[in-house]
């Protein structure tokens, strides 16, 4: 090649290069996000499910996308970290979506509704029964994109300052329960109260709540509740799948690029991998420590649990009946769960009970 061919070629190469450079920048720009959590910083499981999904987003993009955790309370209180996100007051919220049912009782769904499905059959409805994108298309009008963010399994009933053996003991009673479960104890007698999760042993501790519910072990005993209300109870018929989302700014999310958006799922289901296997690490010995410190450890009677079951679908029929957004989602969920349950009997639950029964030997 002639000199002035080389030139000619090694300019073009380098204005080439000059030229990719930029573009390779542009698509991985540096982005800072803020996510605000319903979860004090102390519950290190729940509350680090928000902190492991920042983390691994970060990781995944060589610190180019970091995100920044706040508990509750540091920006906005913790049931207000949706409407945070979907006014852009903050770029994500990790959250559990019950919370707002206030605003439309189908915001129930995907973290949990009663009776609904335990958490692996609620996360195959979400992820490929197409959950997700119903729940997305509802979200839009608030102005959020939801991700899966966390998993608590099947939590439990609570704890109760005395027995709680009939439905009348539910009488009045003023409970601490998130979501569209204190509808259906409210069909039974009981006074439920949405408060967030540090502000429940000081309401129990002064007898402004008779009972509350919250995680399960680990988390309960963090939180004190086996102090002041001596009878904790099984199962959480409310939560018996719980997942939890990170509720992201539609514009925010819509403007990120595609790899970034990858990223940010990914962690998510980072987040949501590791928070189940978090809890089934933690709750065992908690529950030991706790029956050894003199927790008394009850399941909710024959009667509670066919009478809270009928409540609840009395009450899903109800609302079915005027909110089409609540009966679409709800006859999904339920078509993608009943094969599901049946597919369960047949593997699962005879498996899992013959162990059940071999470790307690």
């Amino acid at each position: 090649m002639k000199r002035r061919q080389f030139l000619t070629a090694a300019g073009a190469g380098l204005a080439a290069s000059a030229l990719a450079a930029p573009a390779i920048a542009q698509s991985s720009p540096e982005i800072k996000w803020r996510m605000t959590a319903s979860w004090p910083k102390s519950l290190d499981t729940i509350y680090g499910g928000a902190e492991v999904m920042a983390k691994a987003v970060g990781e995944a993009t060589d610190g180019k996308f970091q995100i920044q955790t706040f508990a509750a309370g540091e920006i906005v209180p913790g049931l207000q970290a949706l409407d945070a996100a979907g006014a852009g007051t903050v770029e994500m919220g990790h959250t559990a979506s019950y919370y707002y049912f206030g605003k439309d009782p189908t915001f129930g769904f995907g973290t949990s509704v009663p009776f609904g499905p335990n958490f692996r059959i609620n996360q195959a409805w979400l992820l490929e029964g197409g959950g997700l994108d119903a729940l997305n298309a509802f979200y839009k009008k608030y102005n959020v994109y939801a991700l899966l963010a966390g998993n608590t399994g099947c939590q439990m009933g609570g704890w109760y300052r005395k027995e709680i053996k009939t439905v009348k003991d539910l009488d009045g009673l003023k409970m601490r329960i998130g979501g569209w479960a204190g509808r259906v104890l409210s069909k039974l007698g009981a006074i439920p109260q949405q408060i967030a999760g540090g502000d429940i042993y000081p309401a129990l501790e002064r007898g402004t709540l008779d009972a509350c519910e919250w995680v399960g072990p680990y988390d309960d005993e963090k939180l004190g509740f086996n102090k002041v209300a001596p009878h904790y109870y099984s199962p959480g018929w409310w939560e018996g799948g719980s997942m939890l989302f990170a509720f992201v700014n539609l514009d925010k999310w819509n403007a990120l690029p595609k790899h970034y958006q990858s990223a940010l799922m990914q962690a998510g289901h980072y987040a949501n991998t590791w928070m189940m296997a978090k809890y089934d690490q933690l709750n065992p010995p908690a529950m030991r420590k706790l029956l050894a410190g003199g927790t008394k450890l009850h399941i909710f009677s024959p009667e509670i649990m066919e009478a809270s079951y009928k409540a609840t679908m009395e009450l899903h029929a109800e609302v079915s009946s005027t909110n089409e957004n609540f009966k679409k989602i709800n006859e999904s969920m339920l078509a993608f769960t009943k094969p599901t349950y049946e597919w369960f009997s047949v593997a699962e639950a005879p498996y899992d009970n013959f162990m059940m029964r071999k470790m307690r030997g």
